[in-house]
């Protein structure tokens, strides 16, 4: 990763702070698709052993922020049992998102995830829901900026290589419910009702990106750009981007037949090429 004086003031300011026990730059800039006005996001792990001394953090972040008077942290479980807390800052121009993770939870988390237990919890910010397998993709894709206990290094063995049990168990979680969508939406469609049909609509379409995800073996983190990043992957549908763009026109011209219809055509290809790929093994 490139030198990024940003990174080495808030990594100096924050490994001193009582409980963290690693920093990690997570999110675009760690995958190395991230634009000029991208956020940084930080993960901030910390242990049951030694709890993350949530004062001392505000110090910290109040040191590097741009406005230090608007500068507020949240206790630990103030944001619920996955985005578990943090800090939006301004620093330097830019926005840095700080969020809170507990080792321990996450070493958890990720086994299960490994031997193919996959949970999936209603979560504001995440549209789709937030997978427990989005705690496996930010240890696998993130990179570590503090980590002398070798923590980071550590979970990164379970995240990689991708786990087989765990690529079998989100094609089966999300292959049936597109369909499922397609066919609710398609109901509504004789009572013109345009928003049940859209938000069917999304979530067929976030479980194809889902299904796409897990045959190429990779994490999907957030749902942002998540279809546009599937449609890039080696095995996916033909035009999906562009397809996804026709369907919502559609929606949005109130052709809500023919925009099931396009869906009902994505679907079909996934099924095949996820049967191929079953033929293959």
């Amino acid at each position: 990763m490139p030198h990024d004086p940003l990174l080495t003031r808030l990594t100096s300011a924050f490994a001193e702070v009582p409980g963290v026990q690693a920093i990690v730059l997570g999110g675009s800039r760690a995958r190395g698709s991230a634009g000029p006005t991208s956020d940084y996001d930080i993960g901030l792990y910390f242990t049951a052993a030694i709890p993350l001394d949530t004062e001392r953090l505000l110090s910290a972040a109040k040191a590097v922020a741009d406005d230090p008077a608007a500068t507020a942290i949240t206790e630990v479980g103030a944001w619920g049992p996955w985005i578990i807390g943090g800090a939006w800052l301004s620093m330097e121009g830019h926005k840095v998102d700080l969020l809170y993770r507990d080792a321990g939870a996450v070493e958890a988390v990720m086994e299960s995830c490994r031997a193919g237990a996959v949970t999936f919890d209603y979560q504001p910010g995440h549209p789709h829901g937030f997978s427990s397998t989005i705690w496996m993709g930010e240890i696998a894709y993130c990179q570590p900026l503090h980590d002398p206990q070798q923590l980071i290094a550590g979970l990164k063995s379970i995240a990689l290589p991708y786990p087989r049990p765990l690529r079998e168990a989100l094609i089966r979680r999300f292959q049936w419910e597109i369909l499922f969508g397609i066919e609710n939406a398609e109901l509504a469609i004789a009572r013109r009702e345009q928003t049940h049909i859209a938000g069917c609509a999304y979530r067929s379409l976030a479980c194809v990106a889902q299904v796409l995800f897990a045959l190429n073996e990779r994490y999907l983190i957030n749902e942002k750009g998540a279809l546009q990043e599937a449609a890039r992957l080696p095995l996916t549908v033909p035009r999906l981007a562009e397809c996804a763009a026709e369907i919502w026109r559609l929606i949005g011209d109130d052709a809500l037949a023919p925009a099931c219809a396009s869906l009902r055509d994505v679907d079909r290809q996934l099924q095949a090429l996820t049967q191929s790929c079953a033929d293959r093994q």
